[in-house]
């Protein structure tokens, strides 16, 4: 994946709350074993499906600490040159092509696409949907509209789950998380309910959305003008990048995290789908470029 090397940079579409004390976390049901979380180390999940809850709610108000900057973001990434080369600099330039393919999809369809910051953070983050610690993997909260990130997760993706990594499975698990914000501007968020566990639940076909809203952005990335220089931020995707977001997707997998943690593969506490199923899903997405062919709740 290779960025423009003169395109600008928009540093304020992330919050760089990284050395911000984040509160206490409140496990709701009790603590979380390990296994459990290293399951709960899922794409997609936010802090209320786990139960991880803070006792006055948790809104990002309530940060105790230095308060959060994005000064250093600011000075260090300003342009697809430092995305090439600095992997905080690089997410920021994945959010801002996302944000900008969005915007541009919304604006086709006659629709105003709201923005949705990313907040960088480490270890443990409070947020509208209760605290949360890094275990919990990357999340989006639909009560603040916010995707949350721990750098740190994408070592996780390499040593504890097994993918190979690289700069696209990086911006798969961004996309995938903006999949989220799609979901709550269109309403789809309202329909999984109490629907959460189980192999053709609601929340396996949200998740399986949002791989495939991962995808359309991946067909569109390297067209999208950006605003400030009338050229795509990404200047081209190559097959190893979109192999490398379709092996995350496999990675993470409720059957292959499953059989890699607890030994055995149990459909009916799925909550994203298999393996097969997310790059299935994902791939829709990025051969076709049309988020109407992305509907994983047909047949409900």
């Amino acid at each position: 994946m290779q960025f423009d090397d003169e395109a600008e940079l928009d540093a304020s579409q992330v919050e760089d709350r990284r050395g911000v004390s984040g509160g206490q976390i409140a496990l709701g049901g009790g603590a979380l074993g390990i296994i459990g979380l290293l399951l709960a180390l899922f794409l997609g999940v936010s802090p209320d499906k786990l139960g991880l809850t803070g006792s006055s709610g948790g809104t990002s108000a309530g940060l105790s600490g230095r308060p959060a900057t994005n000064d250093e973001l600011r000075r260090t990434c300003r342009s697809g040159a430092d995305a090439n080369t600095k992997d905080d600099c690089r997410i920021l330039a994945v959010v801002n092509s996302v944000q900008g393919f969005w915007a541009d999809e919304f604006r086709s369809r006659g629709s105003r696409y709201q923005s949705a910051p990313t907040v960088f953070f480490t270890k443990q983050v409070s947020t509208a949907c209760g605290s949360a610690t890094s275990a919990v993997g990357p999340f989006y909260c639909p009560g603040d509209r916010k995707a949350y990130l721990d750098l740190d997760f994408f070592g996780e993706l390499r040593s504890t789950f097994g993918a190979k990594g690289g700069p696209f499975a990086q911006a798969y698990v961004v996309a995938h998380e903006y999949g989220h914000h799609i979901q709550t501007l269109l309403g789809t968020m309202d329909r999984v309910g109490n629907d959460r566990e189980g192999a053709d639940s609601a929340s396996v076909r949200l998740e399986l959305q949002a791989d495939c809203y991962a995808g359309v952005w991946a067909h569109h990335a390297a067209t999208t003008p950006q605003a400030s220089t009338g050229r795509p931020l990404i200047k081209r995707l190559t097959r190893e990048d979109i192999a490398d977001g379709l092996d995350a997707a496999a990675a993470v997998g409720d059957d292959r995290i499953q059989q890699r943690f607890q030994g055995r593969v149990t459909p009916d506490t799925w909550t994203h789908g298999s393996s097969a199923q997310r790059q299935q899903w994902f791939t829709t997405g990025y051969t076709t470029g049309d988020m109407a062919r992305c509907d994983t709740f047909v047949g409900r």
